[in-house]
């Protein structure tokens, strides 16, 4: 963990690291949600014509909605469609999704907002979803450590992952940080480039189905399969960033 940090300080030129705010996606990292925005997905852009894999769900992850369904209809059928016309086709999309089975909490996320917590600092959400319904649930799940004011989504900004905007919206919601200043915890490659473009210290968590390399080869400081594992190496993480 240390030779990370070291690495993390001298890849962006910053002479400290520390952390005042750690920044979570949601889908893959907070939640096991991932499989049902596939199905959903897939299923939705199907009544559109638009053919959109599981696959495709997973390697577009953390991008906004919209963005992605203009991405896939431009590349598909070569046209542009509108802000609004890409919305309606989110918002079956939404629908689908909210009729499956809540998705549970991955184990471990409590923990590691717990320790957040006792660290002395905050907990934030940089979501590409804007879906009032999820933020509703991450409200409800961890009211204890989060608030809506440190919770940034697809409408707070006009460029999506992997653009590093989300996180360096995410690190001004937290108290105008600076990149050295935050952890981004992603599970995705759009969201790992994300984060690394910020320039943030960017914790990887390979919940689903990608090759390591996916994350790794994106610039991920450290990669950890389960949030467990990085509850384990929190204190390890917590103390050196003090060095």
């Amino acid at each position: 963990m240390i030779e990370a940090i070291l690495k993390y300080k001298g890849k962006n030129g910053f002479g400290e690291f520390c952390p005042k705010a750690v920044l979570f996606d949601m889908d893959g990292v907070l939640y096991n949600s991932m499989p049902n925005h596939a199905v959903a997905w897939e299923e939705s852009m199907k009544k559109f014509g638009i053919a959109m894999t599981k696959a495709d769900a997973y390697a577009t992850e953390g991008a906004r909605g919209i963005d992605t369904i203009r991405h896939f209809v431009k590349k598909q059928k070569g046209i542009d469609i509108s802000f609004e016309e890409a919305q309606k086709m989110y918002d079956e999309k939404t629908r689908i999704f909210h009729s499956m089975p809540e998705a549970p909490i991955f184990d471990g996320v409590l923990d590691i907002m717990e320790k957040i917590h006792q660290a002395g600092m905050s907990v934030n959400v940089v979501t590409g979803s804007g879906q009032r319904p999820l933020i509703a649930r991450l409200l409800n799940d961890f009211g204890k450590y989060l608030d809506e004011n440190h919770i940034t989504t697809a409408y707070d900004v006009k460029r999506g992952k992997p653009n590093p905007d989300p996180y360096l919206a995410g690190l001004q919601k937290a108290g105008n940080l600076k990149p050295w200043e935050g952890i981004v915890v992603e599970n995705a490659p759009l969201g790992v480039r994300a984060g690394v473009a910020a320039k943030i210290f960017t914790v990887a968590i390979n919940s689903g189905p990608l090759p390591d390399e996916a994350l790794s080869s994106l610039g991920a400081d450290v990669l950890y399969h389960q949030m467990t594992e990085f509850v384990e190496d929190w204190d390890i993480l917590f103390e050196s960033s003090t060095l």
